[in-house]
């Protein structure tokens, strides 16, 4: 992955209804009249496989992509009480015109999003016409009764065929009782209701008390732009949203769309965590932004 000298990082802060948020602006050297705003989702700190943040804004404005990355309320450097992915719209919407104030070139932006953070710009996305492009990668859509489903598919069958399994049952260290009852639960998980699905291809009004996955639908409905979705193959997020779009016609529609692009990384974990995952990453997001 290319960091190029003449690229510049600038550090900001800037207010969101009365509290201070900090973020890090990478400036290309290059006139752009788009840049990435990237959103962290979940508590996280910048090491590990989290360095992808860091190392990605930089690729971005090495490549002629100015870039952004910043803390929302409650986590890392900024101020104010922790807070709920549902409820990051202020704090995107700030920091969108932080972004722009200070690359005065710059009209619209992209949001980029991993996990929870995927769901958070999808919410918002529609709502502000600077936002041109959604990057989600293995988006956030929990239901108890998906999560069970994705959990009994995805990993109890796997484990059938595990040679450690195997190994206990046959030296006597298998955990019988303690197996058979979360086995259980995760089968009445997965056997509960679950609200019906609206299939309509009518615009509808966005509700907050529909479940997460038909409100991110919608607001993908809503969105009238184009989306890169990247998805990992080792990744029980990743999973679930895959038998959500399975399970629904109107997911189904809404992704084949020529406007969203959709990039499966089968041997990906869930948070890019090699070298090689986190450039190819990367490099599909700056290639995708250029084509914009």
């Amino acid at each position: 992955m290319s960091n190029k000298s003449h690229t510049h990082e600038i550090p900001v802060v800037f207010e969101c209804q009365g509290q201070q948020l900090i973020g890090m602006i990478h400036q290309a050297g290059v006139m752009a009249t788009t840049g990435v705003l990237v959103i962290v989702g979940g508590p996280q700190y910048r090491a590990g496989s989290h360095r992808q943040f860091v190392l990605l804004t930089r690729h971005l404005a090495a490549q002629g992509i100015p870039a952004m990355r910043f803390d929302v309320r409650g986590m890392g450097d900024s101020e104010g009480s922790p807070r709920n992915f549902q409820q990051l719209d202020n704090d995107i919407q700030a920091a969108i015109d932080c972004f722009l104030e200070s690359c005065p070139a710059l009209s619209h932006v992209v949001l980029w999003g991993l996990c929870d953070a995927a769901s958070a710009a999808l919410f918002y996305g529609y709502q502000d016409s600077r936002v041109k492009g959604l990057v989600l990668l293995n988006p956030w859509v929990f239901t108890e009764q998906g999560a069970a489903k994705t959990y009994l598919k995805h990993y109890y069958l796997q484990r059938l065929f595990s040679k450690d399994l195997w190994r206990k049952v046959f030296s006597f260290k298998f955990d019988y009782a303690n197996s058979m009852t979360s086995l259980l639960n995760l089968l009445k998980q997965a056997a509960g209701q679950t609200k019906a699905a609206q299939t309509t291809n009518a615009v509808v009004r966005v509700d907050e008390n529909m479940t997460l996955p038909m409100r991110m639908r919608e607001c993908l409905r809503q969105f009238a732009h184009p989306v890169l979705l990247i998805l990992s193959g080792r990744d029980l997020t990743a999973d679930e949203f895959k038998e959500t779009v399975k399970g629904d016609p109107e997911w189904q529609s809404l992704l084949s769309e020529v406007r969203v692009t959709r990039r499966d990384f089968a041997e990906a974990d869930h948070t890019f965590s090699s070298a090689a995952w986190r450039d190819q990453v990367a490099e599909w997001t700056s290639i995708w932004v250029k084509s914009l």
